[in-house]
C-alpha cells in the first residue's frame, strides 16, 4: 500500500515547515515515517513491556525479545534507547493506514509528545506535508 504522503523529504531539513499550532489537523504524519526511538518507560506505557519486566529484566533480554516478536529494530544498549520496528510503507506500525491518525495517542512516546518542539532533528518545524484525499 502506497503512503498518502505529499513530497515532503522528511531527510532533508530544509524543506520542513515552522510548527504552529493546529498544523497537525491537515498533515499527513510524514513525522510517524522517521524512525521512532523509544526507552523502556514509553514501552511499558504502551503495553509492550510489562512493569515488573521492565524493573527486573536486563535492557539487552528485553530487546532480544522485542526482536524476536518484531516489534522493534534495533536497540542501542549504550543509551538503552530502542528503535521501533515499522511497515513495509514506512510508517509507524501505530498508525493507522487511512485515517493517518495515531492508533495509541494517549499511550505514545515521549518522542513523538515532545515532537517537534522538543525532540525533532530541527526543533520548532515539521515535515509538514498536507494530507491527500
Amino acid at each position: 500500500m502506497k503512503s498518502p504522503i505529499s513530497i515532503v523529504d522528511v531527510d532533508r531539513l530544509d524543506t520542513w515547515s515552522r510548527y504552529r499550532a493546529g498544523l497537525c489537523d491537515t498533515c499527513a504524519a510524514n513525522c510517524c515515517t522517521m524512525p521512532l526511538e523509544v526507552q523502556l518507560p514509553d514501552l511499558v506505557r504502551l503495553g509492550l513491556v510489562d512493569a515488573f519486566e521492565a524493573e527486573h529484566e536486563e535492557p539487552r533480554q528485553i530487546a532480544k525479545r522485542l526482536q524476536k516478536a518484531r516489534l522493534i529494530d534495533h536497540f542501542n544498549h549504550k543509551n538503552v534507547v530502542f528503535t521501533m520496528a515499522r511497515r513495509a510503507s514506512g510508517d509507524c506500525n501505530f498508525l493507522h493506514p487511512t485515517t493517518r491518525l495515531c492508533t495509541v495517542y494517549d499511550q505514545r512516546p515521549d518522542t513523538c509528545r515532545l515532537h517537534p518542539q522538543k525532540k525533532s532533528p530541527k526543533p520548532g518545524f515539521c515535515a509538514y506535508g498536507r494530507r491527500v484525499a
